[in-house]
């Protein structure tokens, strides 16, 4: 357990940096938490949440898995889904991929990976139905870059399929859906242009997919 004894340290410091430019911040964070933005991003311990945003805890409201995946038989995600939307209020969900994305890149190669397969299975089809234009691509580098995109617009679909988030809308709640991407190579985010607020805009942007 030594070898762990930093972090416990760098908590320490962390905490106590806070504490002296706001003292009553974890005062007010322990009474609750209002973070209008939930964020579906990946497991990858290279794409850090809060830090790439900016956000101080409290802010947005996590939930993270091998290749940013939202699956219909996932109950995990789909309780995340529907606190955030419910219970929360959040106004904007985050699908948030990243490019060099170790499950995106594991989906496309033809060698096994055990209990791993059964998860990117959705990755696969999403290749599938891109396969033309990811495969008229000169590069590797750029196939899975431009598969880290599609998956990540992907999953805006899948959030928007779920009952949380049609019943959000259903009801008037004010709740948009949005994919971007983060490059691990120079730490920036970019909009992929994908956002749905309602449910006309979800059957417009989706409707030949």
């Amino acid at each position: 357990m030594k070898m762990l004894d930093k972090f416990f340290e760098k908590n320490k410091d962390w905490a106590d940096e806070i504490k002296v430019t706001d003292p009553l911040f974890f005062e007010r964070l322990a009474d609750e938490q209002h973070p209008e933005c939930l964020w579906i991003g990946c497991s990858d311990s290279r794409v850090p949440v809060n830090e790439v945003v900016g956000a101080l805890p409290g802010e947005i409201f996590v939930h993270r898995n091998i290749a940013n995946l939202v699956l219909h038989t996932d109950i995990n995600c789909l309780s995340v889904i529907q606190y955030a939307v419910e219970a929360l209020k959040v106004k904007h969900i985050v699908i948030c991929g990243h490019y060099g994305c170790g499950g995106v890149n594991a989906a496309l190669d033809d060698n096994e990976h055990g209990l791993l397969d059964n998860w990117l299975r959705n990755i696969k089809d999403v290749y599938l139905s891109h396969k033309d234009e990811v495969d008229s691509l000169p590069s590797e580098r750029e196939r899975q870059d431009l598969m880290c995109e599609l998956n990540a617009i992907e999953q805006v679909k899948s959030v928007c399929n779920t009952t949380t988030v049609k019943n959000a809308w259903k009801s008037g709640q004010e709740l948009a859906v949005h994919s971007w991407i983060y490059s691990i190579k120079d730490g920036t985010i970019k909009d992929l242009e994908v956002s749905v607020t309602n449910l006309n805009e979800f059957s417009e942007l989706f409707s030949e997919s």
